[in-house]
């Protein structure tokens, strides 16, 4: 029970004491006075008895019912706060379970086993629970020297050039207050040159998204160079310290008004308690006497306020970060699968695109019309729904085929793709042979732009979009009409369709011939 509650508690009864005394005093001489009134003394006893009985029963009250309230709502609070990690926790290991169901499905063995490897991970920092703080910035801003002040310890070279932390370096240490160990990690700095500093900034990246505090260290204004990734990691929820170092080298009046550009810089994302001023390592001074004095390091700011945040958001900040983990991952599989079966759809077109071209090209119209290959074009569609997990039968494939090919039509892509291909055809195809080809290559033009609109359609859960059905196909008629792919189109027509063609008129002239000869 709190000191000021026990105070309270000895005073209250004091006074009831006091309170009762005198009126017992009060009461018993008004009682003899009253003495000849037999029925007046016995109700004024009673009155007292009643007083006193209340004054008691209002302690009682107070001491046994009030305070079981507060420990039961002390106790909820506590219980309340121990369950919000617990439940975030249960949710990173849902996720974990998801992503391993989604791994599954990876074709490629190394990028399926790189995947499993770092679910591990995150499951074994899950199972240990050690806070990992973070020191991020640009080379050289002081990061190791901060590190070495927070630990207490020389842990790596001070006044280091540029490029000195060549990996993720961490340290282990204990706060008073704080169950779980503190991992800190020093990372190789940022914007450095060379391709070994951008693989060193790159290795200092993932560090950052992977730590549960980051401290982001800089020892002057934010440039935008800094701003930037200082930004990006606040907004995937990393929870951050902006660290000004080197504060020695400053006059107190420009300290402050760096404090304050930088507190500007970055509201809205990190608070201008979490923006703290230290000098990690103070340059020495020559005294008068020719004696070197070096101050001893100023960061007591920082700790003071990791201390405070670690102890009153740590369980939060692990499972938070824990959970982030297992979502970006979660993410980075999903885009892995979808790439997968883009690919296997992709081949799924490239197959029925020239397929429809023989059938066209077999049995010519007398216009180009997608309707004539909706059989073709709906064993696509069924086709390319099984890669996505949907199984739809030929009917339903064949009302989409004839409905986007309805649209097709009424967009004028029709008309659009004999044109575009008809002047394609003229300037690579002998004359008398463009004709009868035009309609197979346009057929398997449209067919190319049919699935590729119906990859899009699979790909977000038999969704069109907002823009619906005609916004997916005017898309893709837009991308598939650029010079460079209709070049690399037109050359594989030529020998799909066009080759074909000509060989089959060479060979019945061929055979006129003979029947003319004979």
């Amino acid at each position: 029970m709190p000191l000021s509650r026990i105070v309270t508690l000895i005073v209250g009864l004091i006074l009831i004491l006091g309170l009762s005394l005198w009126l017992i005093d009060s009461l018993s001489r008004l009682y003899w006075q009253l003495s000849y009134s037999p029925l007046l003394g016995n109700l004024l006893l009673m009155l007292l008895v009643v007083l006193i009985g209340a004054l008691i029963a209002a302690f009682v009250y107070y001491v046994l019912v009030i305070q079981k309230s507060e420990k039961r709502s002390q106790r909820k609070r506590r219980v309340t706060a121990a369950e919000i990690p617990a439940v975030k926790s249960e949710a990173a290991s849902s996720t974990l379970q998801a992503v391993r169901q989604q791994v599954s499905q990876i074709q490629d063995e190394v990028q399926r086993q790189a995947l499993l490897s770092r679910s591990r991970e995150i499951e074994a920092n899950l199972a240990r629970g050690e806070i990992q703080v973070v020191v991020f910035g640009t080379g050289s801003a002081g990061k190791t020297s901060l590190v070495n002040g927070v630990m207490g310890r020389m842990v790596g070279r001070v006044d280091a050039p540029m490029g000195t932390t060549q990996v993720g370096e961490t340290y282990c240490l204990r706060l008073k207050g704080l169950e779980r160990k503190i991992l800190i990690t020093d990372t190789p700095g940022i914007l450095e040159a060379g391709v070994a500093g951008t693989e060193r900034e790159q290795l200092a990246r993932e560090l950052a998204t992977e730590a549960d505090l980051l401290l982001f260290v800089v020892d002057n204004d934010l440039r935008r160079s800094e701003y930037e990734p200082l930004r990006t990691l606040a907004e995937i929820g990393k929870r951050s310290l902006l660290v000004l170092n080197k504060i020695d080298m400053y006059t107190e009046e420009d300290k402050e008004a760096i404090l304050a550009r930088l507190r500007q810089r970055v509201r809205g994302f990190i608070a201008a308690s979490d923006v703290v001023a230290i000098a990690a390592n103070p340059e020495a001074a020559q005294l008068e006497n020719g004696e070197i004095y070096q101050p001893e390091p100023d960061i007591l700011p920082l700790l003071r306020r990791m201390a405070a945040i670690l102890r009153a958001e740590g369980e939060d900040l692990v499972a938070d970060n824990i959970l982030l983990q297992s979502m970006r991952l979660g993410e980075e599989a999903r885009k892995l699968i979808d790439a997968q079966r883009r690919r296997q759809a992709d081949k799924i077109v490239d197959r029925f695109q020239w397929i429809g071209a023989g059938v066209v090209s077999v049995t010519p119209l007398p216009m180009v019309d997608l309707l004539a290959t909706a059989a073709v074009n709906a064993q696509m569609v069924v086709e390319i729904g099984k890669i996505y997990g949907c199984e739809l039968n030929l009917e339903r494939g064949r009302e989409l085929a004839l409905s986007l090919a309805k649209t097709l039509a009424s967009l004028g892509i029709v008309k659009g793709a004999i044109q575009l291909l008809s002047t394609a055809l003229q300037l690579n195809v002998a004359t008398f042979i463009v004709g009868r080809a035009i309609q197979g290559v346009t057929a398997a033009y449209l067919t190319r732009i049919a699935g590729k609109s119906f990859i899009e359609y699979f790909r977000h859960d038999q969704d069109w979009g907002d823009g619906g059905m005609t916004e997916v196909v005017q898309r893709q008629f837009q991308i598939n009409r650029r010079d460079e792919f209709v070049k690399a189109f037109i050359q594989q027509a030529i020998a799909r369709v066009v080759k074909p063609l000509q060989d089959k008129v060479e060979a019945l002239e061929e055979n006129e011939e003979l029947k003319t000869g004979d």
